[in-house]
């Protein structure tokens, strides 16, 4: 339970920071209050569009895996943060991804803020 907690957060942490960074990326929650509860949601969304959805859309997009020789995976991630920025939309939450590029941008950010917070943070299995 304590490593579920743990990935929440660092998600969390990793998704507001490319949301302060990348300008198609927006968190429009009120006070400080709101912006922490909305991005720990979205990052627990985002949690279970990774853990239902992408290794479906990997398994069906494995030849291209071999064809770009693995960078399709930044497509995957960028698509899987835009389909976060959907159904948070339809959640009702303050956070929305404008387009491709502002998700591709983002979804690097969010896998490196995550890599190495992750680094910080020992995963004690």
């Amino acid at each position: 339970m304590l490593r579920f907690v743990v990935k929440t957060l660092i998600n969390a942490a990793a998704i507001w920071i490319a949301a302060a960074l990348v300008k198609g990326i927006t968190l429009t929650a009120g006070d400080w209050q709101h912006k922490t509860l909305t991005v720990v949601l979205v990052a627990l969304l985002f949690g279970v569009v990774n853990f239902a959805i992408k290794p479906l859309v990997k398994l069906f997009s494995l030849p291209l895996f071999i064809l770009t020789l693995g960078l399709i995976t930044f497509v995957i991630n960028a698509l899987m943060l835009w389909l976060t920025s959907w159904a948070s939309g339809r959640l009702n939450l303050d956070f929305h991804v404008n387009g491709f590029w502002p998700a591709l941008l983002g979804s690097v950010i969010i896998s490196v803020v995550a890599w190495a917070l992750h680094l910080v943070f020992k995963d004690e299995d």
